[in-house]
């Protein structure tokens, strides 16, 4: 029901205007009283570069993120990256991940970051902490926050946003009526725009996500996934409809689907009670962090990256570390 409201395919929108309308005066005096300097925001010693959205759900930020910190490793930086932790529950904050750090305690982004770049990461609810802790520990070039646009309470030098190409802004209303969490204006003050599938428009970036290799959850056995003709496929993401079409897409017969909610947890009888004669299952590597440790021989998750169509960003975030370093000299 809420996918057709925020499409604008739904009236119904109409009644929840007056919460909307709330939410869009309350976001725009809190970003107003952080520019004004009447609430503080904190700037860390080193540069901070936020990849964000403007709308609720998935839009492809933690690709980015993973994209954006595997490429400056390669260039020689030192990144750092810092998330809120949705999903998860610490005893203590900051929280440092570590291998033994599981998506119950810090969220399944963070941890799905940590293993796959192995840059330090850190959560907590108030960012600034984060860096804090990150600083404390490692000698860092750069900050890299998973999302936190709206979080101004931390300062930033640069701001990334990541659109979802098809859906983009729906009907364009605040939340709750829309998706919006800030209005498409708020574009023209960031430093990036990059389109995850659709077409890109203007100075936007197009991205897309690719990966063809599936690994299994248990024995961490690859193969292409072409090899695996018929299957069940699961996705607790942000638009679970976009991972079963690249399913679709790279030619795999999809006995059924099952879309869980964003950060969903899951219990290994449910699961196993989809594939009743032992199909392959095959999930998102999200999805896959947080089934890790109940693993059966027939799941599979399957990583993606994401490819960019232009190397600007790199270069321009390059730039501002350089700059940054000759500034501390």
């Amino acid at each position: 029901m809420i996918e057709r409201i925020w499409s604008g395919k739904s009236w119904f929108y109409i009644l929840l205007l007056p919460f909307s309308w709330l939410y869009g005066a309350i976001t725009l005096l809190r970003r107003s009283a952080y520019q004004k300097g009447w609430l503080e925001s904190w700037k860390a010693p080193v540069p901070v570069v936020i990849v964000g959205n403007l709308t609720a759900g998935g839009n492809g930020k933690t690709p980015v993120v993973i994209w954006l910190v595997e490429q400056l490793i390669q260039q020689g930086f030192k990144p750092g990256v810092v998330s809120r932790g949705y999903g998860g529950k610490s005893d203590h904050y900051p929280l440092l991940l570590t291998s033994n750090t599981t998506p119950a305690m810090a969220g399944d982004e963070p941890v799905l970051i940590h293993h796959r770049t192995t840059a330090p990461v850190a959560v907590a609810p108030n960012r600034r902490d984060a860096v804090k802790a990150l600083l404390a520990q490692y000698e860092l070039d750069v900050i890299i926050t998973d999302d936190g646009l709206q979080h101004y309470a931390l300062q930033r030098d640069y701001e990334i946003v990541v659109i979802d190409g098809q859906r983009r802004f729906g009907n364009g209303w605040w939340l709750p009526a829309g998706p919006m969490r800030e209005r498409a204006e708020r574009l023209n003050s960031v430093d990036a725009i990059i389109v995850n599938g659709g077409v890109s428009q203007g100075n936007e970036i197009g991205m897309a996500l690719e990966g063809d290799i599936v690994v299994n959850l248990k024995t961490g056995e690859k193969k292409s996934v072409q090899q695996i003709k018929k299957a069940v496929a699961i996705a607790g993401i942000g638009h679970p409809p976009r991972f079963f079409n690249s399913l679709h897409e790279k030619g795999i017969e999809l006995i059924t689907t099952k879309a869980f909610s964003d950060h969903s947890d899951y219990s290994a009888q449910e699961l196993q009670d989809l594939t009743p004669d032992l199909e392959p299952l095959i999930m998102t590597e999200k999805d896959a962090v947080k089934c890790q440790h109940f693993a059966q021989d027939n799941w599979w998750y399957l990583p993606v990256s994401a490819k960019l169509n232009s190397q600007s960003v790199l270069k321009q975030v390059s730039n501002l570390i350089y700059g940054s370093k000759k500034t501390c000299i």
